[in-house]
């Protein structure tokens, strides 16, 4: 815990702080537990840690469901972590939890990414790293017993079944890596089938839809307008999403209305470039960013985007609910849900 005398400089209340002397404390996190080698009693899922790049620091924890006599080719899930680009990671014992419960349900590889976070390395970081690892995803596709490829990837991932996906800020970077994608070749020119928008931190400066009821406002991460305006005295104008997006992206051009976090920002493109033939885009009743991720969908259908367009809400949830309590009946029913478009 820091000294209570130390001097800050920035934070996003009860989440992050940075200190005038360069030190970071974040305040809301979960420990990192180590990956499961010999397949789990309960799932059958094996996990091993990898790292993708030392220069930047790349890395990632794959996941292997219980392989059967009979198995053909496994779809491949390259998933991006939550936690507002600042805090989360694809270690953590939730993430490890979820990721595992959907590698089972969906007979998939999963590949999970841990890209650098803000403030040590604000954004664009994360969309380069992310890009990064995608890359050396589908760099196995063409390659064999070369220095630094996967042998799970190589003996088991199929290349014509490439997904993407994340939550919150990760679905954020999936969502620009989709769009990235439709204007550039990825390795060995593979192609991504389909990709998983869930519970999206996308903002803007307009208001978009119905404001939320803020008592029914049940907060992930850092999503509670109500709470930080109540105790910081936050301006109703400042919200905590872009309260967020100026702390992990200080330099972005146009602010709130880049189109990294404004899908119809000024100089947004084209979402029917999006780089995917299939897309799932998860809203939750409750969650303060359901209105722009029904939005984002409106505006993909509207596009001309010519690829499969789905929309699945979840009533009387908050946001990234299905992460922290994986048994509920609604998380299970959504976990089974993604595992369908990914088989």
């Amino acid at each position: 815990m820091a000294s209570p005398d130390k001097e800050v400089a920035g934070e996003v209340p009860h989440v992050i702080r940075v200190y005038k002397d360069g030190s970071v404390e974040r305040l809301l996190s979960w420990p990192s537990v180590p990956p499961s080698p010999n397949p789990d009693p309960q799932t059958g899922v094996s996990s091993k840690d990898i790292t993708i790049s030392e220069n930047p620091k790349i890395s990632a924890r794959l996941y292997l469901p219980k392989i059967e006599p009979d198995d053909q080719k496994l779809p491949i899930l390259v998933y991006f972590h939550g936690g507002a680009f600042c805090i989360g990671s694809a270690f953590s014992s939730v993430d490890n939890r979820y990721m595992s419960g959907l590698v089972s349900e969906a007979r998939a590889i999963a590949v999970s990414i841990e890209y650098r976070m803000a403030p040590e390395h604000p954004l664009p970081a994360a969309y380069e790293d992310c890009w990064a690892a995608l890359n050396w995803v589908a760099s196995h596709s063409e390659s064999q017993n070369e220095p630094n490829k996967d042998p799970w990837l190589l003996s088991y991932g199929d290349f014509e079944r490439v997904y993407i996906g994340g939550d919150s800020a990760g679905s954020n970077i999936a969502h620009n890596i989709a769009i990235r994608a439709g204007s550039e070749n990825l390795e060995c020119n593979v192609k991504i089938l389909g990709a998983l928008i869930l519970h999206s931190y996308f903002w803007g400066s307009n208001p978009i839809g119905s404001k939320t009821d803020p008592d029914k406002i049940k907060p992930y991460l850092v999503f509670d307008s109500k709470s930080i305006e109540s105790e910081s005295g936050v301006d109703t104008d400042k919200t905590l999403p872009a309260l967020v997006w100026s702390f992990v992206y200080p330099s972005a051009p146009g602010g709130i209305d880049n189109p990294m976090i404004n899908p119809e920002g000024p100089g947004a493109p084209s979402l029917a470039k999006l780089g995917c033939s299939k897309l799932l885009v998860c809203v939750a009743e409750h969650d303060e960013l359901r209105d722009r991720g029904v939005r984002y969908y409106d505006l993909v259908k509207e596009s001309g985007w010519d690829g499969e367009l789905e929309l699945y809400e979840v009533e009387g949830e908050g946001h990234c609910f299905q992460i922290f309590d994986t048994e509920t009946t609604k998380a299970k029913n959504m976990i089974k849900h993604l595992a369908a478009f990914i088989k």
